[in-house]
């Protein structure tokens, strides 16, 4: 299905909410940002053509505030939303959230994201579609002497998903 965007609410910040601005720019759509107290001078606020202070002084009171960015999108009138990445961009909840608003996401659908949000159930799906992953831990990690064991074996660097360990 091709939809005609018009507006994008851009779900991030920084460098990333920059390139997002930058290219709807491009291809003619026009853009929404949000932003912290923090970020109210920031380049890519000052770049879009639309901007909705957020009300907090932690991500989870900002960047991270699902129902927050949602009225934003509801007052914007924007019809897409680019979550970036990091935030809210892996949130299977929020992507939907947004469809639900009557909106496009811009992502992977909130199924996959349920399936491949979580690192260990990513690997268990890429093994069933006998995709080899690259090693890694099937189980949370129960301490920290599980971890350093696969590390040696393995060796450095090694990725860690506070979501996928109980330490």
């Amino acid at each position: 299905m091709v939809t005609n965007i018009k507006k994008i609410l851009v779900a991030n910040r920084g460098e990333i909410a920059l390139r997002v601005i930058r290219t709807a720019q491009e291809m003619g759509i026009q853009t929404v940002a949000i932003y912290a107290a923090s970020d109210r001078q920031a380049q890519y606020v000052e770049m879009a053509d639309e901007a909705y202070a957020l009300s907090g002084d932690t991500y989870r009171d900002t960047y991270l505030n699902e129902d927050a960015i949602i009225d934003i999108l509801h007052k914007s009138g924007a019809d897409a939303v680019h979550p970036g990445y990091g935030f809210l961009s892996e949130v299977a909840s929020f992507a939907q959230k947004v469809i639900d608003a009557g909106a496009v996401w811009i992502g992977p659908k909130p199924e996959a994201l349920i399936d491949l949000g979580d690192k260990i159930t990513a690997r268990r799906v890429a093994t069933r579609a006998k995709v080899p992953p690259v090693p890694g831990i099937s189980e949370p990690v129960k301490d920290i002497r599980e971890l350093l064991t696969f590390a040696q074996t393995h060796g450095y660097p090694v990725m860690i998903d506070r979501k996928s360990t109980r330490l």
